[in-house]
C-alpha cells in the first residue's frame, strides 16, 4: 500500500486571489512569473539540447521544415524533467484552478527555431486552435474546461515575435469557430505575452491559441505539462512504464494516473486523491465547477 497523504500536505501552498481566479475563468488563461530559477532552467536546457540533438525517434514530433521539434512524454526519457510533474508553484495553482481530481495529459517539450529571414510576422504556426482537437470533434464547440496546460519558457520571449504562444483572451467562452476579420491574421484582441526565462503561461483547453513567429536568432525553447481531469484519457501516453513509476513519489505517481491508494473496493469517484486533502487544509475547493 501507499504512503499517507504527506506527499500533498507537504506541498507548498500558492495562493490565488480572487482576482486571479477570476481573470482565469473570464480570459482563458494566466501568467505566473519567476517560476523556475537559473539553476533550473540550466538544467532543463542541458537535458533538452541533449535530446534535440540525437537520433531518438521514440515519442519525437516535428515538422517537415525542422523548425519544429518535440519530444511528447518527455517525463519518460530523460529524468530532468520528472520535478515540473509536482513544481512547487504551478501545481497548487492548477489544483487551485481545476480541483483534486487530475492527472497528467501531456509533457511536451518544445523547440521553435528561427523562420527564414523573409518570414512575415503575421506568420502563425500553428494556426489558431483549441487543445484537445478529438473532444471539439466529437462533441463540437460545447466544451467544458477539460485541461490545463503549463507552459514554462527557458528563453526570453519578452519582445515580439519571439515565437511565444499567442491566446485570444475570452474566446474560452465562444461556442464556434473565433472569428478573425477579413484580410488579418488573428482576432481583434489577440494577445502576444511578454516572457522572461522562468515564467510560466498557463492556458485551459478552450481558448484559441496560436504559435507565434519567431524572427529572433534564437531558438524558442519550452516545456508544456497539461493536466486534466481522471475521466479524460491522457494525450501522450495510456499508462507509464514500470521503470519511470519505481522513480516517482506516490503524489507523482497519482498524477500520471495510478491510484493513490491500491485496494480491492469500489469506489465511485475513482479512488482518493491525495490532493483533497491538501486543499481541505488549505480551503481550496477540492471540486472546482468549470465555466
Amino acid at each position: 500500500m501507499l504512503h499517507t497523504n504527506k506527499a500533498a500536505i507537504d506541498m507548498d501552498w500558492h495562493p490565488l486571489s480572487d482576482e486571479e481566479i477570476r481573470h482565469f475563468d473570464d480570459t482563458g488563461y494566466l501568467i505566473v512569473r519567476n517560476v523556475l530559477d537559473s539553476d533550473t532552467i540550466d538544467k532543463l536546457i542541458e537535458a533538452s539540447d541533449r535530446l534535440m540533438v540525437s537520433d531518438r525517434r521514440e515519442n519525437r514530433q516535428h515538422n517537415s521544415n525542422n523548425r519544429y521539434d518535440s519530444f511528447r512524454n518527455c517525463i519518460s526519457i530523460d529524468d530532468a524533467f520528472i520535478p515540473l510533474l509536482t513544481q512547487k508553484t504551478i501545481l497548487p495553482v492548477v489544483v487551485q484552478l481545476l480541483g483534486a481530481h487530475l492527472q497528467l495529459m501531456t509533457s511536451h517539450l518544445i523547440y521553435k527555431h528561427p523562420d527564414p529571414p523573409d518570414t512575415p510576422d503575421t506568420a502563425r504556426a500553428p494556426g489558431w486552435h483549441r487543445d484537445y482537437g478529438m473532444a471539439t470533434k466529437t462533441h463540437g464547440n460545447k466544451l467544458p474546461r477539460i485541461l490545463l496546460k503549463c507552459a514554462y519558457y527557458f528563453t526570453d520571449l519578452s519582445e515580439p515575435n519571439s515565437g511565444a504562444t499567442l491566446v485570444a483572451p475570452g474566446s474560452n467562452h465562444l461556442l464556434e469557430r473565433i472569428p478573425i476579420p477579413e484580410g488579418h491574421t488573428d482576432p481583434e484582441n489577440a494577445l502576444e505575452p511578454s516572457l522572461k526565462p522562468g515564467d510560466c503561461l498557463l492556458f485551459e483547453n478552450r481558448i484559441f491559441h496560436a504559435g507565434g513567429a519567431n524572427l529572433t536568432d534564437q531558438t524558442r525553447k519550452g516545456v508544456m505539462f497539461g493536466y486534466g481531469y481522471r475521466w479524460v484519457m491522457p494525450m501522450d501516453y495510456r499508462t507509464q512504464e514500470q521503470n519511470l513509476l519505481d522513480k516517482l513519489s506516490p503524489l507523482e505517481q497519482y498524477l500520471v494516473g495510478e491510484p493513490f491508494k491500491k485496494t480491492k473496493e469500489y469506489h465511485p469517484g475513482g479512488g482518493e486523491s491525495p490532493l483533497a486533502s491538501w486543499c481541505e487544509q488549505h480551503g481550496a475547493p477540492a471540486v472546482r465547477p468549470t465555466y
